[in-house]
């Protein structure tokens, strides 16, 4: 017999085998065992819970998980070429192989070790490869970049299979039912580098350090790709999965009078706590019980008009530098699996649009991704014409003075005292002053005197929508053009991501 119930338990509790045993026992009876369906925290009140919806099963076995792909050999069927390894690239692939059609899939940058070395430059010694770095090499942004897998896009497929293919190929079973599921950047490269091997185990082909450089097609119809600006390899099918910051490919597009269009988003600033700092502020406590995980928090705003917000809060984690072309200062967030550095960071951003892209209007629909460069580019001067950011206490941002030195932080290539409200848009400055001012009145402790912000927080999402056929999902004027996941404006994390690439493999299989 199977009976569903919900557990309200300490922390303690809830992470140790033999005493959960015993709260689900006191409710059932005697049982066959059990398997977690819903697991979150509630930290509202002075004692923090955590909340459980557990199938148990009583006298009956438990039953296997019933997940499986069902991958076809492809190596001599139909081709399609997928252009990035990210997120919706590499589950395009995934599901084109359960469909029977052969992936093969062009990636500008590295392999995930590979990769990892060029990184290691980034941050130690300032030198940045514009074709492996952060936002470009196999994985995608998030490989990187933490690992994150929550959305709240279940409308636009199935979140629950993309969560069961990361743990088929090595994530852990929390994610399942974790409400808010991380896997950690040290961990995804292996999982990463898992799904490649799957794709060539089943026929698919990863070419990479392969860039995308030319699209080749007749009477709107797409007959080849140009790689590396030196060779053609034919195809009438491209899943373009490039990802948000693959500006010469909006470049590449609009070149080629393919259509697309300027796109709103969000930019600001990161900001850094200590993490003692927000368990505090969360856990109503002088120090975190050894049960309980970093805490994190989620801050929105109104500020004139506009949606002022928190954006990819990191829990133990480091900001990294994320910038994809020399000149130019982007500040990014990750964390561990284990969330166990001592600094907590998060973007807050300002929702931007036409009218912050006016000054860039000349470029069409390159307009906002000409705004976003302005603003990397005067953070990097900001910052001395290098990788370090410029930053400001938040205590003297939201007081109007420029700070006499930075706190220790977690940025590696460091940081240079800068007026940020000077610095950035006056729209946007002025909006982030008000909207942090509040915040730290719903957050006690939230303007603490070693906070602080780094410019600039600039990829959100991406600048540019390459729009696509509501049914078909083909670009809406080339056929067998497949604009996908975050770059073409249909995704905004991994898991979102991950269930585009799914919904374009499965919209040309049926287009043929």
């Amino acid at each position: 017999m199977l009976k569903q119930i919900e557990l309200q338990l300490s922390p303690e509790a809830a992470e140790t085998p033999d005493i959960l045993s015993e709260e689900i026992r006191k409710l059932v009876g005697n049982y066959t065992g059990f398997i977690i369906r819903r697991k979150s925290l509630d930290a509202r009140k002075r004692n923090v819970l955590i909340r459980m919806l557990v199938d148990v099963y009583i006298n009956e076995a438990l039953p296997e998980n019933g997940f499986q792909l069902q991958p076809q050999l492809v190596s001599d069927k139909r081709k399609v070429v997928i252009a990035g390894a990210g997120p919706a690239g590499l589950f395009a692939a995934i599901k084109l192989l359960e469909l029977g059609i052969k992936p093969i899939i062009i990636e500008r940058g590295k392999d995930v070790r590979e990769r990892r070395r060029d990184l290691a430059l980034i941050t130690r010694q300032q030198i940045m490869n514009p074709e492996s770095n952060y936002c470009f090499g196999e994985g995608g942004a998030g490989t990187y970049s933490d690992g994150k897998l929550y959305t709240r896009s279940s409308k636009r497929g199935d979140s629950q299979r993309i969560l069961n293919i990361f743990h088929k190929f090595g994530a852990e079973a929390n994610i399942l039912y974790e409400a808010h599921p991380h896997i950690g950047t040290n961990r995804l490269p292996a999982i990463i580098t898992r799904i490649r091997e799957y794709i060539l185990e089943h026929g698919g082909e990863v070419l990479f350090n392969t860039k995308l450089t030319g699209i080749v097609s007749e009477n709107n119809q797409v007959k080849a790709v140009e790689l590396n600006h030196s060779e053609q390899l034919e195809t009438s099918t491209l899943i373009l999965a490039t990802g948000h910051s693959a500006r010469d490919i909006f470049e590449l597009l609009h070149s080629q009078n393919i259509y697309i269009e300027a796109k709103p988003y969000a930019l600001g600033v990161r900001i850094e706590h200590p993490q003692k700092v927000i368990d505090g502020i969360q856990y109503h406590c002088d120090v975190r019980g050894n049960f309980l995980p970093a805490a994190s928090y989620s801050l929105v705003d109104q500020q004139q008009g506009r949606g002022v917000f928190s954006f990819c809060m990191c829990p133990g984690g480091i900001i990294a530098p994320a910038a994809t072309a020399p000149g130019e200062i982007v500040v990014n967030g990750w964390s561990p699996s284990k969330r166990n550095n001592p600094f907590a960071n998060s973007g807050v951003v300002v929702s931007v649009g036409e009218e912050d892209f006016k000054p860039f209007a000349e470029h069409g629909p390159l307009a906002g991704l000409r705004f976003q460069q302005s603003v990397e580019r005067d953070s990097f001067v900001a910052g001395g014409n290098s990788l370090k950011a410029p930053a400001q206490r938040v205590s003297d941002f939201v007081n109007g003075q420029l700070s006499k030195d930075i706190p220790p932080n977690s940025y590696l290539p460091g940081t240079v005292s800068a007026d940020l409200m000077q610095l950035l848009p006056a729209e946007i400055g002025r909006r982030l002053q008000g909207a942090i001012l509040n915040f730290g009145k719903k957050m006690k402790g939230y303007l603490h005197p070693e906070a602080v912000l780094l410019s600039s927080e600039s990829r959100t999402s991406s600048p540019v929508k390459i729009p696509r056929e509501k049914d078909t999902l083909q670009h809406i004027y080339m056929k067998g053009l497949y604009p996908c996941g975050e770059g073409a404006g249909y995704a905004g994390g991994i898991v979102s991501a991950a269930m585009d690439g799914e919904r374009v493999a499965e919209a040309l299989a049926i287009g043929g």
